[in-house]
């Protein structure tokens, strides 16, 4: 007798004890778990210990200062900003920035002696600059809190308007919690009609709903003791409810229709409820290994918010797993018979409908194979134009305040003096080198102005002297700023052109290289170097965990392809719609030609891991008929009857859920609900209906070859592997039959 059906059946012994310790458990995950969004941190584009962070720590230290994170766009009502009126309003509204308790550093048009980088091409619009201390979640709540409130003002003489990388960051991050409240207030109501409407029993899909909640409470309450040794990012909250809910979902489903099978059969409710957890218990732990392996390989980039996603991960499929091997078999053993649909069972015609179609599929596999890899190739087809660039404002819908203010400085500036480049040279001097090295640097192509504290540069040529050049040296040092073109950051060069100003000779023993553009340049250079191994790990732990599942080589590697051509179909979508712009004005996002990686990488973990969980659910129905009869192609066919209702279901209760969030007004999070969406559906249609049973036919018996060693080490790892018959309905009959084997 196995350890799950010693489980499942003192489970069935202390059915009530086991949901009164699950109750018990569950109220003290929710409070602990509600304190743990006071302790989660906000996240920046941040790759630590690379040249630009290390850059930022000394322009922070030596100079006083920092990235120019705070943006106030003036506009003149009447005149230019040269103007007397509009000169002291502002200099007064300087002045009350300045005095401000995290704002470090202050400058401005004005201060920097008219400097044209910091006047808009008509002549009524300046800016003044502002460095904002603190993490980020400092930094962002007091902004979004007390700056972006107080200085979006209008005077007799000027119109003031808040922008810069911070405070778009405090209101994507705002909206985005907005948005996703909102998808959730619709996405859980509409979650018990749909599963309703498949167990025919409101106490099962509550139950569903139960067990995706207890995911959820005890995830949170872990993320809250895990972030009082490390930093959890904001954005774990966010994985947890989609996760929680997600896997509660679709492991319920498969330990319910089991259930209900073996109740079909006969058996008793104790003896049901073992033999549920014995099998039906195998197969989600190994689908919550392959799900947290995708996942815990987040881990390997150096991010804090991607590692948080890891860290979440792996703690929801953990709670998933534990509520849907104790709580739910608990509940099953009371609610016994009464866990049966009402009338007939939806299920059983439609896994008559699958046994069908899959006949036809294997009777021509070539045919139907080449089919879905067409189709598959393209929907798939646009990834070859994927575009890699860096993130902005554009991210926040046309209403948001932040991004009003870009789109003015979009229209009114040639240049990003905001965004400027850090050059520092700890130990250089402001002398005749330091100018040679500024004149080179005014070269460069993308930059439009070089300032230094020998003077300012433009084109190879000294425009005018320094407005302030105490501002550009420190005690022990100096630093140069390179202002960027507009043109140069809006596309993909800006990081070729960091690459290019660091590869400039430099007169001093060691300079940095830092900024915003720096920054995201390392970010994106930090992240790409590690994605191989990412998907490597990825890749290898789930072919191992397949092979311990399946006994098979081949098996794991159909899997993986499999799973692969789906998230390519994902992959197309997000070009398609998201960096080229389809449907966009449907949407309501503004494309900007280029796609963040960050989020599409996250995308990939989660969807492979998704599809991961049904190719597991298919391959130990597929296994177990397989053992019972030695038929290759009863077995998929029966196994395909067998699970496909269920991972339809699952696949579509998920896909509408994902979808939901398009109706967010944050670009990211209609990416990861459509991109999602995407691939879960195509996972359980084109490559579970079509190519699964096209490939296990054509490879026939090889699906179940391992050399005999490897098979015994197999066995010796997974001695239970064997799962005993099972019943099974003959599709050509209403007769219900005992299979041996």
């Amino acid at each position: 007798m196995s350890p799950l059906h010693r489980l499942g059946a003192y489970i069935a012994r202390h059915r009530r004890l086991t949901l009164v310790t699950g109750l018990i458990v569950t109220l003290a995950f929710a409070a602990v778990g509600a304190g743990a969004m006071g302790v989660l941190v906000l996240s920046r584009w941040e790759a630590p210990g690379t040249e630009s962070v290390h850059a930022q720590e000394v322009l922070r230290r030596d100079f006083d200062t920092g990235n120019a994170n705070l943006i106030l766009l003036i506009t003149a009502h009447s005149g230019t900003v040269d103007d007397p009126a509009t000169r002291a309003a502002a200099q007064q509204l300087s002045d009350d920035l300045r005095s401000r308790p995290l704002v470090a550093d202050v400058w401005s048009y004005w201060t920097e002696g008219g400097d044209p980088m910091l006047r808009g091409s008509d002549g009524r619009q300046a800016l003044v600059l502002a460095h904002v201390e603190g993490d980020a979640t400092t930094a962002r709540a007091e902004i979004r809190e007390r700056l972006l409130p107080a200085f979006t003002r209008t005077s007799e003489t000027i119109h003031v308007q808040v922008a810069g990388a911070e405070a778009a960051s405090a209101q994507i991050s705002q909206q985005a919690t907005m948005d996703f409240v909102r998808a959730e207030i619709l996405i859980i109501p509409l979650m018990v009609i749909l599963l309703f409407a498949l167990y025919r029993r409101v106490r099962l899909a509550l139950l569903t709903l139960g067990i995706g909640l207890f995911a959820v409470f005890g995830t949170l309450a872990g993320l809250r003791l895990l972030a009082g040794v490390t930093e959890v990012s904001t954005f774990a909250a966010n994985i947890t409810l989609v996760m929680g809910i997600g896997l509660g979902v679709d492991y319920s489903l498969f330990v319910i229709a089991r259930f209900r099978e073996e109740l079909a059969a006969g058996a008793r409710t104790p003896d049901a409820v073992a033999t549920t957890v014995r099998t039906a218990g195998r197969t989600v732990i190994f689908s919550g290994l392959t799900v947290a392996a995708s996942l815990s390989a987040l881990l390997v980039f150096p991010y804090p918010f991607l590692r948080s996603f890891a860290y979440a991960g792996v703690l929801v499929v953990a709670m998933a797993v534990l509520g849907s091997l104790t709580l739910l078999p608990g509940a099953l053993a009371v609610l016994g018979p009464r866990a049966m649909p009402r009338g007939a069972s939806p299920g059983a015609a439609s896994g008559r409908r699958w046994y069908g179609f899959g006949a036809r599929v294997m009777r021509r596999p070539l045919l139907f194979g080449t089919a879905g890899l067409v189709l598959i190739a393209v929907l798939g087809a646009p990834t070859l134009g994927l575009r890699i660039g860096l993130p902005d404002d554009r991210v926040l819908p046309p209403s948001a305040s932040t991004r009003q203010a870009y789109d003015e400085l979009r229209a009114n500036f040639a240049q990003e003096a905001n965004d400027a480049i850090h050059i520092l040279a700890p130990a250089g001097r402001p002398d005749a080198r330091a100018a040679d090295y500024a004149v080179r640097l005014s070269r460069i192509d993308g930059i439009a102005q070089v300032n230094s504290a020998v003077g300012v540069f433009v084109d190879g040529t000294l425009a005018r002297p320094a407005p302030k050049p105490e501002r550009l040296t420190s005690a022990t040092g100096t630093r140069l700023e390179a202002i960027p073109t507009r043109h140069v950051l809006a596309g993909t060069e800006a990081s070729e052109l960091v690459e290019r100003i660091r590869a400039e000779p430099a007169p001093f023993e060691r300079v940095l290289v830092g900024g915003y553009p720096a920054e995201l340049t390392d970010f994106r250079s930090t992240l790409m170097e590690r994605v191989p191994l990412v998907a490597a790990l990825i890749l290898a732990i789930t072919f191992v965990l397949l092979f311990l599942m399946s006994g098979s080589l081949l098996i794991p590697v159909k899997a993986t392809v499999l799973n692969l051509l789906s998230l390519s179909v994902m992959f197309g979508a997000l070009v398609f719609v998201f960096q080229e712009g389809a449907f966009s004005s449907l949407l309501g996002f503004t494309p900007i030609g280029t796609l963040d990686p960050a989020f599409p990488i996250l995308m990939f973990c989660v969807a492979y891991g998704l599809s991961m969980d049904y190719e597991v659910f298919m391959l130990s129905r597929i296994k177990e008929r397989y053992e019972a009869t030695g038929d290759n192609t009863r077995a998929v066919l029966e196994g395909l009857q067998r699970s496909a209702p269920l991972i339809t279901s699952a696949a579509v209760i998920l896909a509408v859920s994902f979808s939901l969030y398009a109706t967010g007004r944050v670009m990211y999070l209609q990416m990861i609900g459509i991109g999602i969406a995407i691939a879960i559906l195509i996972d359980a249609t084109i490559i579970r209906a079509m190519l699964v049973p096209a490939f296990m036919r054509l490879a026939g018996r090889a699906n179940w070859w391992a050399p005999a060693p490897l098979r015994r080490l197999q066995r010796r790892l997974d001695p239970h592997a064997s799962i005993p018959p099972a019943t099974v309905v003959d599709p050509r009959s209403e007769r219900t039959s005992a299979t041996t084997g």
